[in-house]
């Protein structure tokens, strides 16, 4: 068996003496997609900002491929986040304005050092506009000529632009219609078995959680309810809270639907 290529281990947050995280701990394996469910406040995207360093736990211990992520110096940290990218849940608010889309998807290669030359940051930018299904003819366009889903994919093609071996995804789709949802879950799948990505997903959705992860981790109130395959977590869920999450959301397989035990 691999190692893990996230490992966070004991996290704890507080904010203004109130505890936000609490001691929550979890593994993502190299290719996997692990799902991290809960209602707003839960602690899920305090733990993607910890892990990112965004923000600061105060305790813990996260290792991104056996390099201490807590530890690292400011060198060693844009390395690190050159191995983990973050697609946030609003991409016109992450996505500057008065840039064009080939500047925004060029931005991380000239942050990291990676391409100075810029019409080869462009050629780069063009190629990561196909890869998530747009073209080359939006180069030149600024982020408010796109829809939403049109934007989270510029928002992905940028986090891809530095090659990442982690991409972690917070409610990346909760602003969506329905059916961009389906598209930008698509291109993810896609993403992750053309790329070999590891995911984090963090979602409220369940079946949106159903439909993209391999593994699905719960969180109530900061700590980690219970964690397992989706398999598990669907079918014969451990934790009364997990049960509830599961009666209030249709579960897409109707084997599963049926197994499914009644919180009531």
């Amino acid at each position: 068996m691999s190692e893990p290529l996230l490992q966070v281990r004991d996290l704890v947050k507080t904010f203004g003496g109130r505890p936000v995280l609490a001691g929550v701990s979890f593994d993502v394996a190299p290719g996997e997609v692990l799902g991290l469910v809960g209602e707003s406040g839960s602690g899920k995207s305090t733990t993607a900002r910890c892990v990112t360093r965004l923000t600061r736990p105060d305790s813990g211990q996260i290792l991104l491929g056996g390099r201490d992520v807590l530890a690292a110096g400011r060198r060693e940290l844009r390395a690190l986040r050159a191995d983990m990218q973050m697609v946030f849940q609003d991409p016109y608010a992450s996505l500057n304005p008065r840039m064009t889309v080939a500047e925004l998807i060029g931005e991380p290669l000239l942050v990291h050092g990676l391409e100075p030359d810029r019409r080869r940051r462009r050629e780069r930018a063009a190629e990561l506009l196909e890869t998530v299904g747009m073209t080359a003819e939006h180069l030149d366009r600024h982020p408010r000529s796109f829809s939403g889903g049109q934007r989270q994919r510029i928002s992905i093609a940028r986090a891809l632009a530095v090659e990442p071996r982690l991409l972690i995804c917070d409610e990346p789709v909760s602003s969506l219609d329905v059916s961009v949802q389906a598209q930008v879950l698509n291109l993810l799948r896609d993403l992750r078995e053309r790329l070999g990505l590891s995911i984090l997903f963090i979602a409220h959705d369940l079946a949106v959680v159903y439909y993209l992860c391999d593994r699905v981790a719960v969180m109530l109130g900061g700590e980690l309810a219970e964690i397992g395959t989706r398999e598990q977590i669907y079918g014969d869920p451990a934790h009364p809270y997990t049960r509830s999450l599961l009666d209030a959301v249709p579960v897409p397989d109707p084997a599963l639907a049926r197994q499914r035990p009644s919180s009531t």
